[in-house]
């Protein structure tokens, strides 16, 4: 399996902090925070990675992170979203880089407390399909939302009024190879960008689509300001500065 991080965007979410620099360039607490998911990558045991960027600050990434070999990876390669279309617009990027295979996607201000081997350990075990991941959410409104029957995942809503569950998609995919046909299905949505929640509905409309409810806490370091100082601040005082935990 290879990995995916996804760093463009133009941050604006985060000024006047992103008016000079990347907002994946951030420190989160004692490292950048594009550390955090190549650290999550590694520790899930993927070791040839793309990371996605766009915008002024590309170059950074390069001096920041280089060849990755200091992380554990094989290989860390690059590629440059030319102007912000969506998370799946973005993926779309990858598809030369997966030559096939499949692929864990993570989104570059997402950060875990503990390691997700074992979630891509059973994706693996699937064969085909996708699988989510889903954190329980004080403010569901702000994010795409899981509905559920049992166990299985029936329907996914982006920013509903009237959340049908607390249980929201955090930002760490994985996806068969398929994955680029149905992006190159979808239609732009009304913020003219291609979504992941489209990706998503379209394997859970196949049958192929499974979840996991992650453990420990999860921090959307790049929601708002407020958001941002949480993920400092919970990162500072769990110890997961270090490397996400097993």
């Amino acid at each position: 399996m290879r990995g995916v991080i996804l760093a463009g965007g133009t941050g604006s979410r985060l000024l006047p902090l992103t008016k000079v620099t990347n907002k994946h360039l951030l420190p989160v607490y004692n490292k950048p925070m594009i550390h955090y998911p190549v650290e999550c990558m590694v520790a899930a045991g993927i070791e040839q990675v793309l990371l996605v960027t766009g915008g002024n600050n590309s170059g950074d990434f390069i001096r920041l992170l280089g060849n990755g070999r200091e992380f554990g990876l094989k290989n860390l390669n690059y590629t440059y979203q030319e102007k912000p279309g969506g998370i799946a617009e973005a993926l779309s990027l990858a598809e030369h880089f997966a030559e096939g295979e499949p692929i864990c996607l993570i989104l570059g201000d997402n950060i875990v407390e503990y390691a997700i081997k074992d979630c891509a350990q059973r994706f693996m075990q699937q064969k085909v399909g996708a699988k989510i991941l889903l954190s329980q959410v004080e403010n569901p409104k702000a994010y795409g939302v899981a509905e559920m029957n049992g166990g299985q995942v029936t329907r996914i809503v982006e920013k509903p009024k009237e959340p049908k569950s607390n249980w929201a998609v955090i930002g760490i995919y994985f996806f068969d190879g398929k994955v680029f046909e149905i992006v190159r299905t979808l239609k732009p949505s009304a913020r003219n960008e291609l979504e992941i929640t489209d990706v998503n509905n379209a394997y859970i409309q196949r049958g192929e689509m499974t979840a996991d409810k992650i453990a420990g806490w999860w921090a959307d370091a790049g929601e708002n300001i407020d958001f941002y100082l949480k993920a400092c601040n919970t990162v500072a005082g769990s110890g997961a500065n270090k490397e996400p935990r097993g």
